[in-house]
């Protein structure tokens, strides 16, 4: 992993705009090409109509041309171990393995980390449509 991912999930979560929950997120995504997409929560007054930080990522990862994540890194402000939320897993799902690694972090860097297929063992999976 990138030792920069979490210095840029970090400098992320301070564009954050979050007026109403005061609740800053910050996400990095690395590819397996060594490319990194950053994203910040942006919340809007049709509360809870905003997004999340890991979605803004994947919209600039798909910008960029997509490509296979290998790793994920979510910090908050004010909460340890944030893990992304459930439609983000599900986002995350659609494009990067069940063994990709999702990093859980404290203020100073990462504390835990385990596979987006833990945090998502029954995910959806785009097969089933086909």
């Amino acid at each position: 992993m990138s030792p920069d991912l979490f210095a840029i999930a970090r400098a992320a979560m301070a564009k954050a705009y979050a007026p109403y929950s005061k609740f800053p997120v910050g996400a990095a995504i690395l590819t397996d090409d060594g490319r990194i997409f950053a994203g910040a929560n942006v919340e809007v007054a049709s509360y809870p109509e905003g997004w999340c930080a890991e979605t803004t990522a994947l919209g600039h990862l798909l910008m960029d041309g997509g490509g296979k994540i290998t790793d994920i890194l979510v910090v908050a402000q004010r909460m340890q171990h944030i893990t992304p939320c459930g439609g983000c897993r599900q986002r995350l799902a659609e494009f990067a393995t069940p063994d990709a690694r999702v990093h859980l972090c404290d203020q100073y860097g990462i504390t835990e980390t385990m596979t987006l297929g833990a945090l998502l063992p029954r995910g959806f999976r785009a097969e089933v449509l086909k």
